[in-house]
């Protein structure tokens, strides 16, 4: 028999973890190929793990609400075969193996099975139970601190230099070494503050949040899981970027009338309602193509210039939260097959049915806040994207018309566009100019333009 370890996938470039929601198979069950075994959660969307192979599920190494790293084993299935075998060997990050400079015995003892690490005299109760804490700690960091007989409270008194205050091995290793040489036990102090650089121009959030008062008539509702995601990645993307907006009118009368005249056919013809947002994608894409610069990614003190123009497209959810599916290669597509993918990827994040390869990969967001009939708006950015449009409600309006006979007041149909941008690598020329160049797309839209 083989052990075979099933790692939590590569679910796109931007998402480092994901948390378990539930867990479709218990140990002892026998799971065929493709067998989805659990479900996990990401602030993009959630989604099945299945099996790569054949097999019984034999151990279960994390729980419901953990939160766990891309490429860290999260189940072993025993497979027929005598050679142990791990999914995407060659690709996923294992944190045993990032982990660089363990010392002899660390690294061993985190792949080791529970009855193993008793069998060692490893104390896995009482108070080296690391499973009662709300922190997370790596599974190296765990067996680590059971190796060297780490209490609970001791652990949690660690003050952790990694990200989002976790320990780190260097961490634990430091309060180790202390503790032999006799000094005090006493946390590693966190790494000062670095000054604002390009990378850090913001003041991070205070430890503490300010308290608020509740009487009795007031109603206290949990956040969502996604809800609290979601507001993690908008707090970090304002930490991140030096948020900056430009703005401009359009005049969409040629658009709403042409439109107008065609939707029906078109419903009749291809089955899918014509809305404005495929024409609006097909004039930023345009735009991209021509302002490649803003089709970009920050990457420390490097710019990486996207190949591809995939554009993501914010939705709202039955629930309230907000969604990004991403359109790929929006330039390729004729304005027939923009409007296939818009009112597809549309309709599966109603019903939830999104993959997700869905929400991967995007070099550009539009959002829409005219749905909810705000003329503009100040969106953030989708990191590490660095820049987001805001399309506003399209509105009759009174607005003066130049003629080669002179000017007049006529009735106009107009919305505002909203750029938002990253001033660290986007200044105002590009970032002006690009919401520009779209909104003259939009305004020379061609009233005779045929399906």
């Amino acid at each position: 028999m083989a052990r075979f370890e099933l790692k939590l996938p590569k679910m796109g470039e931007s998402v480092a973890e994901a948390t378990i929601t539930a867990w479709l198979k218990n140990v002892g069950d026998t799971i065929e190929m493709d067998e989805p075994v659990l479900e996990i959660a990401t602030d993009k969307v959630d989604s099945e793990v299945p099996s790569e192979v054949d097999g019984k599920l034999v151990e279960i190494l994390f729980n419901i609400d953990d939160v766990v790293e891309v490429g860290q084993t999260i189940a072993i299935i025993e497979t027929e075969g005598g050679q142990e075998e791990s999914s995407n060997d060659s690709k996923s990050i294992d944190p045993i193996e990032v982990a660089d400079e363990a010392p002899a015995g660390y690294a061993e003892a985190a792949t080791e099975t529970a009855e193993e690490q008793i069998d060692k005299g490893m104390d896995t109760a009482g108070k080296n139970d690391y499973t009662s804490s709300e922190s997370f700690y790596s599974p190296l960091v765990k067996n680590i601190a059971k190796e060297e007989n780490i209490s609970m409270s001791e652990l949690e008194s660690i003050n952790g230099t990694g990200k989002d205050d976790r320990v780190t091995k260097n961490d634990i290793l430091k309060f180790v070494e202390d503790r032999k040489s006799g000094k005090p036990a006493q946390a590693p102090a966190k790494a000062a503050a670095p000054a604002p650089t390009a990378q850090n121009n913001a003041p991070k959030p205070a430890a503490k949040a300010i308290p608020v008062s509740v009487n009795g008539e007031d109603e206290v509702i949990e956040m969502t899981r996604m809800g609290k995601m979601i507001s993690h990645h908008m707090v970090a993307s304002v930490q991140t970027s030096a948020h900056v907006q430009s703005f401009i009118e359009c005049d969409v009368t040629n658009i709403w009338n042409w439109r107008k005249k065609h939707k029906a056919d078109f419903q009749k013809r291809e089955g899918e309602n014509l809305t404005f947002t495929p024409i609006f994608m097909e004039a930023v894409a345009q735009a991209i193509k021509e302002f490649p610069m803003i089709n970009i990614a920050l990457d420390g003190d490097k710019i990486i210039k996207r190949k591809n123009i995939n554009l993501g497209m914010a939705a709202a959810l039955p629930n309230g939260n907000l969604i990004v599916p991403v359109i790929k290669n929006a330039d390729q597509l004729n304005l027939v097959g923009m409007a296939k993918a818009v009112n597809d990827l549309a309709g599966r994040a109603r019903d939830g049915k999104l993959k997700p390869d869905d929400t991967q990969g995007g070099t550009y967001t539009v959002t829409n806040v005219g749905t909810f009939g705000s003329i503009m708006g100040t969106p953030i950015i989708n990191q590490p994207q660095v820049a987001i449009l805001a399309l506003g409600a399209i509105r009759k309006v009174p607005a003066v018309v130049e003629t080669p006979d002179g000017d007049f007041i006529g009735i106009r149909m107009k919305m505002f566009l909203s750029h938002s941008y990253d001033h660290r690598v986007v200044n105002g020329a590009l970032g002006g100019q690009f919401v520009q160049r779209v909104a003259q797309l939009l305004e020379a839209f061609d009233p005779n333009r045929s399906i």
